[in-house]
């Protein structure tokens, strides 16, 4: 039995979808089950909730070999790590209690940098991995850089006035990753049921690219002049604040980035195990594109 996380959530919904197609039986926490399709319904088995309640994670872990866990946005969260690390406490403990062999979570990259203790949300995620690790089950963490699919947030900004900003110098050269390619990684060890002990996995795209390099494909994908623009941690801060993001939350992005732009993702050596297939041309042309045309 998997356990799936965020069923219909960015990666988790692309994640299930890969497991579908496998004979594995699946259950699922869903927060809101009629998002899922009757499709999907029929095919798995339900447990409704959050997955940051007892009660929900013990009735669906119960029985379980593998879990996918994934902890969800939390904008208005009063710290990082309650965000984080007191979201995950209830099932830390649901898995030592029910035997649950396998957890593969989405996670950050970064640990054992100068930066990896005070990296805001990145810091939260390891800290996090450290609670999911000391249950006693076997854990890969997906290690991660910033998402591909993070630049559709600024899709508006992007089509209107050709620019989008972030807290980082814009020659900074960093991986980054296409969330299918982070499903693909996540199902791919799901079904895996040999693999044991506690090992990270970079999920890190096939290429480091700066900002300004996106911005030069985004120019030639969509046909018109895009140009990216360093802004400064407080405008980035209070572009956060104004879309209701709690003062913590904000503050912990901010931090991250600062750290991102001092290497905290440049830590991770690419190899032939961790370059994901997708390009962040062939993103563009096939994600971004679509969006903004439509």
């Amino acid at each position: 039995m998997i356990v799936v996380t965020t069923p219909t959530g960015n990666i988790g919904s692309q994640v299930l979808r890969e497991l579908i197609s496998s004979d594995e039986p699946i259950r699922v926490i869903a927060r809101d089950p009629g998002r899922l399709t009757p499709e999907t319904r029929e095919r798995v088995e339900v447990v409704p909730g959050s997955h940051s309640d007892r009660g929900v994670v013990n009735k669906a872990f119960a029985g379980a070999d593998s879990v996918f866990w994934l902890v969800p946005p939390d904008p208005r969260a009063v710290s990082v790590e309650a965000a984080y690390v007191d979201f995950t406490r209830p099932a830390s403990q649901a898995l030592r209690s029910h035997g649950v062999k396998r957890v593969v979570g989405i996670s950050a990259l970064g640990r054992g940098t100068p930066w990896d203790s005070k990296a805001g949300l990145a810091t939260a995620a390891l800290a996090m991995d450290d609670l999911i690790a000391s249950s006693g089950v076997s854990y890969r963490p997906l290690t991660m850089p910033s998402f591909m699919d993070n630049l559709l947030r600024q899709a508006e900004s992007i089509t209107k006035d050709g620019v989008f900003s972030l807290p980082i110098n814009g020659d900074r050269k960093l991986p980054s990753v296409a969330t299918r390619d982070i499903a693909s990684a996540a199902a791919m060890r799901l079904r895996d049921h040999g693999w044991k002990g506690v090992a990270s996995v970079p999920v890190l795209g096939p290429e480091d690219l700066s900002y300004n390099d996106m911005a030069r494909i985004l120019s030639d994908v969509l046909g018109r002049p895009v140009r990216f623009e360093q802004i400064s941690s407080g405008a980035y801060k209070a572009r956060l604040l104004a879309r209701g993001m709690s003062d913590a939350m904000a503050q912990g992005n901010v931090d991250m980035w600062i750290a991102k732009d001092h290497g905290l993702d440049n830590a991770a050596t690419r190899t032939a195990d961790s370059s994901s297939p997708t390009s962040f041309r062939d993103w563009a042309q096939q994600a971004f594109r679509p969006r903004v045309a439509a």
